[in-house]
């Protein structure tokens, strides 16, 4: 059967640590979700499993994983658990946009690449409470101050509140979205360990991804060692974004399936005398759930593939669509999951009920359906008409 997200695809050095992350996650991933946090255990066996270097160039010490890999990856790491591949994946796109897209400078793009080698976290900090998404415009609250060192010297100092931020207390690093006095709007290194910075428990009874510890991180006057200028954005973040948010998500679905289809087989009602996956009912749900999750893991991979293969052939709305169609495949196959399984989804006793919140906030990520859709059908209508 191809109904598995765990197909190959890696170097060897890929698939080590690949495999090492998804075991950390499985390990950590029921400590993470009772604590409502990223565990400092679970942060330090991220770090351990090597994942940091995955989207890295080879070149700056990194397993040089493609888009396509790279989805193939979060895949299996969605599979284990949302919450910490969530973590992940943020570190990978935006290691891998990052590199490819070359939106940083080059002391920005060094600093990612140590960070990286190193095993350390990282994440891209630009929701605020007031602002919302970023994506939606609008300029960040979050204020960028010159301290008098100098911009060489990464001479500034950051004061503002982050929201949502994946992996809050697990990460080491952050390049923080603010507002130069000059209106102007950057990125800036801040070493999260660091003054100036704290972290405010606000992921708490969250409906979804309660392991992934998205705090909100309040900085006051806290340094920033490096600085990226305003720059146009580069559909290469869009593509690793949108790839890490799509195949993370899918591989939540796949887990509902690999779980309503363990209980089918193990259920076996007196009054039936038999499994319940002897049923035509049962039998219809699980190979719809399979099919739309199949038919979107091959999207999903299509989408990504054509990326690598030129990046400027424009595959970004496809890959937008393919984010749409993973997610909504995640919701569809744990809700029906968790009908076919009946009252038991609703206990801890079976994973349906978590699987079913945390496929739920895939939706919250951009593209919304309406955005994705309508991008590919304007590309779609536009070449045709020429």
């Amino acid at each position: 059967m191809i109904l598995s997200p765990n197909v190959s695809g890696f170097t060897p050095q890929q698939q080590t640590v690949v495999d090492r992350a998804a075991q950390a996650i499985r390990q950590h991933a029921r400590a993470c979700e009772e604590a409502q946090d990223v565990t400092p255990a679970a942060a330090a066996a991220l770090r351990d499993s090597g994942y940091t270097r995955l989207t890295l160039p080879q070149e700056r010490g990194g397993l040089g994983a493609s888009l396509e890999q790279f989805a193939r990856a979060q895949l299996i790491l969605g599979q284990a658990d949302a919450s910490l591949a969530l973590v992940l994946a943020m570190h990978g796109h935006v290691t891998g946009a990052a590199f490819q897209g070359q939106t940083l400078p080059e002391p920005l793009l060094r600093a990612l690449a140590e960070a990286g080698v190193r095993g350390e976290l990282l994440n891209a900090l630009a929701s605020e409470p007031e602002l919302g998404s970023p994506s939606r415009g609008g300029l960040p609250q979050t204020t960028a101050a010159p301290d008098g060192t100098g911009f060489e010297a990464g001479g500034w100092r950051i004061t503002g509140r982050k929201t949502w931020c994946t992996g809050a207390r697990a990460l080491n690093h952050a390049l923080v979205t603010a507002t130069a006095p000059d209106g102007q709007v950057g990125r800036y290194w801040v070493d999260l360990s660091g003054p100036g910075v704290r972290i405010e428990s606000t992921w708490q009874d969250a409906l979804a991804l309660r392991g992934s510890g998205s705090h909100d991180v309040v900085f006051t006057d806290a340094p920033a060692t490096l600085h990226a200028p305003p720059a146009p954005g580069h559909p290469a973040s869009a593509a690793w974004f949108w790839t890490a948010i799509a195949a993370t998500y899918l591989g939540v679905g796949f887990a509902a399936l690999s779980a309503v289809t363990a209980y089918a087989r193990e259920r076996t009602p007196t009054a039936l005398g038999a499994p319940i996956a002897t049923l035509p009912r049962v039998q219809e749900n699980v190979g719809r759930m399979a099919a739309g999750l199949e038919a979107a893991r091959t999207l999903l991979l299509e989408a990504s593939a054509r990326w690598d293969a030129d990046p400027a052939a424009g595959a970004l709305p496809l890959i937008g669509a393919a984010k749409a169609r993973a997610t909504g495949a995640a919701v569809e196959a744990s809700d029906l999951a968790s009908r076919t399984a009946g009252g038991a989804a609703l206990t801890s006793a079976l994973p349906l009920e978590k699987l079913l919140r945390d496929a739920r906030a895939g939706l919250t990520h951009p593209p919304t359906e309406d955005t994705a859709h309508t991008a590919l059908g304007r590309q779609l209508l536009e070449e045709n008409g020429h």
